[in-house]
């Protein structure tokens, strides 16, 4: 399997890979054709090397063929598995193991998988892959996005992706401790927003309606002028308020412009679901 995660030990390059622990941890593992249990766990090994993305590399070394390098380890039997931090050897297992026991193993040594996924979400948000953040933190189990480092980077990839509804909220909650700098600039961003968003025009259509409250069309036009300004939240509240009573409100084109404004959110978007799932209820 060809992986920047895998690699075969060898006499040219197995200074370097432990070497490399220093950095990240290196998992050794001992084998040899000879031993069926050896030789038949390195497929799950790989997969687990490709599923922890780079949290540790795996250095296959085969006895077999590297005898010497065998011997300057001490290895006894096969197949060992032996796990390397900062150039030591920190811990490791004798005889066949279950994937599942040589996982728990590592799971003593590095991150889980929710913080390893919460660490490629910071990255994407860093390299401004914002929708990609907001797709890995959408995987993380709900006692997640309760964190204070949660919430500060998902506010920051919706406002950056103009779901300033969905930001609010976040930093409505955020913890104390993490109202620093980053919290501030994206308060005064979301400041900045509100007052663009509140139109001479949108508000004339909102005092319209306060006027004539039961005006499908003006709630159409004004769930428009929110969609418009990233007020979605707002706008699909508004025209469901209307679709609930009447399905084919304004000809139907209450409910075309409800789905309009949910395709234009896409599926990451949490309210997409939310409504989607109200409307069908509606419709079947």
């Amino acid at each position: 399997m060809q992986s920047p995660y895998i690699v075969e030990l060898n006499e040219q390059n197995f200074q370097q890979t432990l070497e490399g622990s220093m950095q990240t941890p290196v998992l050794v593992h001992f084998w040899a054709s000879m031993s069926q249990e050896s030789s038949e766990i390195i497929p799950a090994l790989q997969g687990l090397a490709q599923q922890y993305k780079g949290a540790f590399t795996l250095a296959l070394l085969n006895c077999e063929q590297q005898q010497g390098l065998a011997a300057q380890f001490g290895v006894q039997t096969l197949p060992t598995i032996a796990l390397f931090v900062n150039g030591q050897a920190v811990d490791g297992m004798g005889g066949p193991q279950t994937i599942e026991a040589v996982a728990a193993m590592l799971g003593k040594h590095l991150p889980s998988q929710d913080e390893l996924v919460l660490k490629q979400a910071i990255d994407l948000c860093q390299q401004g892959e914002y929708q990609q953040a907001i797709a890995a933190i959408a995987t993380l189990p709900e006692e997640y996005l309760d964190k204070g480092e949660v919430k500060l980077i998902l506010a920051q990839c919706y406002i950056e992706t103009q779901q300033f509804d969905l930001a609010e909220p976040l930093l409505a909650t955020m913890p104390l401790q993490f109202q620093q700098q980053d919290y501030k600039n994206l308060v005064a961003k979301l400041e900045l927003h509100k007052q663009a968003a509140d139109s001479p025009e949108l508000k004339a259509l909102e005092e319209a309606l306060a006027k004539d409250s039961s005006n499908a069309q003006l709630a159409m036009e004004l769930a428009l002028q929110y969609h418009q300004v990233n007020r979605n939240d707002e706008a699909l509240e508004l025209a469901w308020s209307f679709l609930v009573k009447d399905l084919n409100a304004c000809d139907g084109d209450m409910k075309k412009t409800f789905m309009d404004i949910l395709s234009a959110l896409g599926q990451t978007n949490p309210f997409t679901g939310k409504y989607r799932r109200q409307l069908y209820s509606l419709l079947y």
